[in-house]
């Protein structure tokens, strides 16, 4: 009966041996027991793993400067504008949506103050831009601000006015198969 023991003694061991090794890292310094305590190997936290806790973020703010160039690049060709006045209004369009965006964050306004407060920031940034436009330029920029409008409309109308253009759209398409048949 001894030697049956004994060998049941040294097959449990060696079980145990391979199930402690393989969670102490085995020899090959990872596992949380190599040494160097917590924080490395296996045994780390999961959020330390992670890196940096990921908030929640809000989009990234294109800069004013930015979009103030986009508009003047869609400006230029109807507008008829050349460098010089491409770069004023840049910076008054620049300078005008950071102002926006003071207005905007600013709480101790209530919402009909920031309304006022935005159209009359709108007629100045206007008054500025006109200033270094030529008479038939004003005209042209007039009528790509109302355009542009347009374009700025929220996408949900868009998407119903895009919806009942296909609609008429196959509607007519089929009035003018059934007459053919």
């Amino acid at each position: 009966m001894k030697p049956i023991q004994s060998f049941y003694l040294l097959i449990f061991a060696l079980l145990s041996y391979n199930s402690v090794s393989a969670q102490y890292g085995n020899g090959y310094n990872n596992g949380y027991g190599n040494g160097y305590g917590r924080g490395s190997g296996m045994g780390m936290d999961r959020s330390m793993m992670q890196g940096p806790q990921s908030t929640p973020s809000k989009p990234k703010e294109v800069p004013a400067e930015e979009t103030a160039a986009k508009i003047v690049e869609q400006m230029k060709p109807e507008v008829n504008l050349d460098e010089l006045q491409a770069i004023a209004i840049t910076n008054v369009l620049a300078d005008s949506m950071r102002e926006q965006g003071v207005l905007l964050k600013n709480e101790s306004s209530s919402q009909d103050q920031k309304i006022e407060q935005m159209n009359a920031l709108r007629e100045v940034t206007t008054k500025k831009i006109t200033a270094f436009l030529n008479p038939g330029q004003v005209e042209k920029y007039t009528a790509f601000m109302a355009n542009f409008k347009e374009i700025k409309k929220p996408k949900s109308k868009k998407k119903k006015d895009k919806d009942s253009k296909e609609t008429k759209e196959v509607k007519e398409d089929t009035e003018a198969i059934k007459p053919a048949e």
